[in-house]
């Protein structure tokens, strides 16, 4: 059984967003449908450019007191609240920061279990006078923790030992799971290349929010052309942003590492000519593969 570790993940901060019109106020704002967030369901979402690229990653739970609290990069959280009053406008909404509560991952075979939750994507409960949930984008990556300070004896008392980010990072990247700006060029990145469709990160179904059109046109007009997806490297660790090539001809482009694995946006085409073998970065040598969960099309 793989032990179950648990870090702080101090690359995350905390927002809540309150007051009477949360609810519609964000509806319009990210990509999945918050009608479905409640205390026992979080959700998985971004929040777009009006060109429907990529800003913000956003985990959501919703506090006993109603208020949701969001989930997203520390560096670029005061961005975010920027962005968010912007829009407010004439809305009853109250936007600030979260100084008292941290994000923790907590990860390994049955965690969820450990933390009375059960195997399922976005499942949530109240923990340790914090919110504990499942990831809702793949209950294989385990769980997800807003906790108050001393949250770190909550999860040892459950059982769970202390581990490094570089430890949460190869599991995450070995799941083929992105991580905010690491992974996704904001104003660049497309949510569909990234695999927020089968990650339960975008909501067809819900209505307009910024950014849907580009959005639901790249899914219906079938306009996939690169991927993310987890590559073993041989070699020195490329850089973010170095080139891929197959040959010499580009294949797509480096994103996070952990030692010797990483990810990486890889044109479908070069995938499937060269199978994800021999593909390389520099000095390096790379093997890509299809994450478990992920559906790519079968042609161009």
């Amino acid at each position: 059984m793989t032990e179950q570790r648990f870090v702080r993940l101090e690359r995350r901060a905390i927002i809540a967003i309150g007051g009477d019109d949360r609810r519609t106020f964000l509806q319009g704002l990210i990509s999945n449908d918050v009608t479905r967030l409640s205390p026992e369901r979080a959700l998985f979402a971004a929040m777009l450019t009006p060109q429907g690229k990529f800003l913000f990653d956003l985990f959501l739970a919703e506090a006993a007191d109603g208020s949701f609290l969001v989930d997203t990069e520390a560096d670029r959280a005061e961005a975010l609240v920027r962005k968010l009053t912007l829009h407010r406008l004439r809305a009853k909404v109250t936007i600030e920061p979260v100084a008292t509560l941290s994000v923790y991952a907590a990860w390994g075979e049955g965690a969820a279990a450990r933390l009375g939750l059960p195997e399922a994507a976005g499942s949530a409960a109240p923990v340790a006078g914090g919110i504990a949930l499942v990831d809702p984008r793949l209950a294989a990556a385990g769980a997800r923790l807003l906790l108050p300070e001393g949250g770190e004896a909550a999860l040892i008392a459950a059982g769970f030992a202390p581990g490094s980010v570089e430890d949460w990072d190869r599991a995450r990247i070995a799941l083929g799971l992105p991580d905010g700006a690491r992974d996704m060029e904001p104003e660049k990145a497309l949510l569909l290349e990234n695999g927020y469709e089968e990650l339960a990160g975008v909501d067809f179904d819900k209505g307009c929010y910024m950014g849907q059109e580009l959005t639901a046109r790249t899914r219906y007009r079938g306009l996939i052309r690169k991927r993310l997806m987890p590559v073993v490297i041989s070699g020195p660790t490329p850089a973010p942003g170095a080139i891929v090539r197959h040959g010499e001809a580009e294949a797509g482009e480096m994103r996070s590492s952990a030692g010797d694995l990483g990810l990486a946006l890889i044109r479908l085409e070069a995938f499937r000519a060269s199978g994800g073998q021999g593909l390389h970065c520099g000095e390096a040598t790379l093997t890509a593969s299809r994450p478990d969960w992920a559906k790519f099309p079968e042609t161009e």
